[in-house]
């Protein structure tokens, strides 16, 4: 093979397939879950950022994209115990939209999750670190912008860095991730589980390289390293493949010429049968407002791409029946107004008398009316019409009221007239969509091809004119419209479900989930305490709940304000700021901590505004210092103006904007000073920014499902669960991690039922440690040992002892027992 040659294949290879990465190391999403081969509700295939690879657009709350038990643990044999790893992803996510992209996790510990906040505008890793704890990594990005984005995310041992369009956006040291994957471990795709982190987008190239650099594959122009001899030997061995690969595929494509040699003396002609009319290969007709034709005996329509009418003076543009576009028809001007040929206008005269016009030649001509019919109504309920002299009755519906329908309508077939009160108009029927703004024409919606349909496993979707069928695959029965089976053991009672579950036919069998109340794993379920206990409270036997502390409540769902009831005394110069289950004193706007955190605030010390040119004041104001703030004061013989400096911008006295950065508060220039605060929410004024002010939001569209699936809150509510704070914006639901005070301390535990770290004197309770490098222990043979070491005890097999900070904490391990 030629040089050239070879620096072609390269570069093919490097581009396409991911330069030097082992097709064993490469874990590809799609294919493993079969996306695009098994169907998946809420899961279509779409056009992506490139047409190399499938993209799929994920939608609604009602899919479940989750590999099965053999998939995930074909996966996650790659990942198990691995240290190096890089997921790379290509999205487009919608606006606000917080979801997770990928999860990994088995029961409630996550070991790798990757979400993007829409709502907060960041992306979390949540993972387990090797000492067995929740761990979630915040970087602050939107990707939520419906734009499309490159995203990897490489992970090698602590380092992690995250890269969004081929950008190095950040790179962080961080505690060690576990890959130690038990059983049994689950792999979703889109979505944290089956209720809840729903991604909506489009994603495309999902993959996870067991690999530490594996953003290269996606963005080749990364790598600035030469290549391994182990990387070369690769590349040769691959050239050897594509040469067998050309030289079969030259072998099938010289037969396959043969075959078409033979078939060009073939000729069969396919028609097509449309409304009891026979069309030939390529015959063009119009149908309402589709230009169709005959293809190889099948039918291929387009929607009528109307111009924009441009009508001579004297004409305007107007539908008419049986024409899909509209048409310059003459008009008359008949008391200031424009009139179209055709249309009627009533007026009476000064003795009362009703005087029918038409518009016809650009002139309005006079009509004869005959004589009004008798109405059987109310005067009360006749109205006049401004087309004719004779009332009609206004009630509704037919025929008490006006058929107006039956004087003649321009509504097409798919298309039902619809009385109003003065009027008719057309209405497309159920199942189809309008091609023209008056839904005079529609077109039927194939719920199939735009994966809008319920056809479930083993069936078939085929579209019907206004609907869809979903046919059992041969040797199926059907279970409902949606879905078959080979039998039904629900309905033979040939099932193992607890009597409190609900049985669930499947193919080879069925499956069991425990009613509204119960938990278990269907087989046996057992009660739960009505309601569930909220913000992290535990059942302990039915309607009774042990709360988390900071909350009480029958269910746990009042939190403690230990600012209000007078459980916290904060200093003078802080401010006591509740949590979700806590609190902390946070220093008042002026004053800062001092680096000596003291959980009452007596490490909050003055901030020097005008030192620091944290201040507003004008050019033409001399800054003063106050306690907590600072004052702008005018010298002595100035005429001052009054204006403040914001982002360095000038602002005059009075003045009152919006934040560039956040559109939900609002400043002012007071005298020089700078005022802002959060906008004040009416939810009584209909035009309220519901951004802004979610509680205002009272749609059900906009409700959310709390994790346990029984309760359900409105848009601004707020909760605590596995200590992350949630909330509900707008139907979405964003978790992150709860805001806990900053504790200023050499060992610090959280303790058991609890979310935030407290600081303890014991350093072999502590689950965290401040490392000071200076401090050593003497082991049991007088060995030095560094802080962080950890060695087994003399003598014994299941002793672990370690050095924290000149301390020796030892314990026994019970599975080594």
């Amino acid at each position: 093979m030629g040089f050239l040659q070879l620096s072609l294949v390269l570069g093919f290879l490097g581009v396409s397939s991911g330069f030097g990465v082992d097709p064993s190391l490469r874990i590809n999403v799609f294919s493993e879950l079969s996306l695009g081969e098994d169907p998946f509700e809420g899961v279509s295939q779409v056009q992506g950022f490139h047409d190399e690879s499938r993209a799929f657009l994920f939608q609604g709350t009602s899919r479940n994209v989750r590999a099965t038990e053999e998939g995930a643990e074909r996966m996650l044999k790659k990942l198990r115990n691995r240290g190096e790893f890089t997921v790379v992803a290509t999205l487009k996510q919608e606006h606000l939209n917080s979801g997770v992209i990928l999860s990994i996790h088995h029961a409630d510990q996550r070991f790798l999750e990757l979400e993007s906040s829409g709502q907060r505008n960041e992306v979390r890793l949540h993972f387990r670190t090797q000492a067995n704890q929740a761990h979630t990594e915040i970087f602050p990005y939107t990707l939520a912008d419906d734009q499309w984005h490159k995203v990897s995310l490489a992970i090698s041992a602590s380092h992690v860095i995250l890269h969004v369009d081929c950008n190095r956006i950040y790179e962080r040291v961080v505690e060690v991730p576990s890959m130690d994957l038990p059983k049994e471990t689950s792999f979703w795709l889109g979505q944290r589980n089956s209720a809840h982190g729903f991604f909506k987008g489009t994603m495309q190239d999902v993959q996870i390289l067991v690999m530490p650099q594996g953003y290269i594959s996606q963005c080749p122009d990364l790598n600035r390293t030469c290549p391994t001899c182990s990387d070369f030997h690769g590349l040769v061995q691959k050239i050897m493949e594509l040469q067998d690969i050309l030289a079969k595929t030259s072998s099938k494509l010289s037969v396959a010429e043969e075959k078409m040699n033979g078939l060009e003396t073939c000729y069969c002609e396919r028609t097509c049968s449309v409304k009891g009319v026979i069309y030939r290969e390529d015959d063009a007709w119009t149908d309402g407002c589709r230009n169709c034709t005959c293809s190889n005996g099948t039918v291929q329509c387009e929607t009528i791409s109307c111009p924009p009418p441009d009508c001579p003076a004297g004409t305007a543009p107007v539908y008419v029946n049986g024409i899909c576009c509209k048409e310059c028809k003459p008009v008359c001007v008949f008391s200031g107004r424009e009139l179209v040929e055709g249309d009627m206008k009533a007026v009476r005269d000064s003795s009362g008398k009703c005087l029918l016009f038409q518009c016809r030649d650009r002139s309005m001509h006079r009509v004869v009316s005959g004589s009004c019919p008798e109405l059987h109504c109310p005067e009360s309920e006749q109205i006049a019409l401004t087309d004719r002299c004779c009332k009609v009755c206004r009630e509704l519906p037919v025929p008490a009221g006006h058929d107006f329908c039956a004087e003649g309508n321009g509504c097409m077939e798919h298309s039902d007239c619809i009385n109003l009160e003065a009027a008719a108009c057309c209405s497309c029927k159920d199942g189809f969509r309008p091609l023209r703004d008056d839904n005079a024409y529609c077109e039927d919606i194939d719920e199939c091809a735009e994966g809008k349909h319920y056809c479930r496993e083993n069936t078939m979707c085929v579209n019907t004119p206004g609907s869809f069928m979903c046919i059992c695959h041969s040797g199926y029965i059907r279970i409902d419209d949606y879905s078959c089976t080979e039998h039904d053991e629900c309905v033979t009672g040939q099932h193992s479900c607890d009597e409190n579950a609900l049985c669930f036919n499947t193919v080879g069998g069925h499956s069991c989930s425990c009613k509204p109340g119960y938990t278990g794993n269907g087989t046996v379920c057992r009660a739960l305490c009505d309601g569930m206990c909220q913000n992290g409270g535990t059942c302990v036997s039915p309607n009774s709940c042990v709360c988390q502390q900071g909350f009480t409540g029958k269910r746990c769902e009042t939190d403690i304000d230990e600012c209000t009831n007078g459980l916290v005394e904060c200093d003078s110069r802080a401010t006591c700021v509740n949590l979700p289950g806590w609190y902390h004193c946070e220093c008042r706007d002026g004053y800062h901590d001092n680096g000596r955190f003291t959980a009452n605030g007596g490490s909050c010390e003055d901030v020097d505004e005008c030192k620091s040119g944290k201040n507003g004041c004008a050019n033409d104001t001399v800054c003063f210092n106050l306690d907590g703030g600072y004052d702008c004061r005018c010298p002595h013989g100035h005429n001052c103006t009054g204006d403040c400096i914001h982002d360095n911008k000038v602002k005059h006295n009075s003045q009152i904007w919006v934040l560039e950065n956040d559109r939900c508060s609002v400043c002012s220039c007071q005298t020089g000073l700078v005022m802002c605060r959060r906008m004040v929410c009416d939810c009584e004024n209909p035009t309220v920014d519901l951004f802004c002010c979610p509680e205002c939001d009272s749609r059900l569209s906009s409700q959310c499902l709390h994790q346990n699936g029984l309760l359900t809150y409105s848009s601004g509510d707020s909760w605590v669960e596995n200590c992350q704070q949630c909330q509900c914006l707008q139907g979405e639901v964003d978790c992150w991690p709860l805001s806990c005070p900053s504790v200023d301390c050499e060992f610090t535990l959280v303790p058991e039922g609890e979310c935030c770290p407290r600081c303890i004197t014991d350093p072999c309770q502590a689950d965290t440690i401040r490392n000071d490098i200076t401090k050593t222990c003497l082991d049991e043979h007088g060995i030095t040992r560094f802080t962080g070491s950890s060695w087994i005890k003399h003598g014994t097999e299941c002793t672990l002892c370690q050095c924290k900070n000149g301390h020796i904490c030892c314990s026994v391990d019970p599975m080594c027992l």
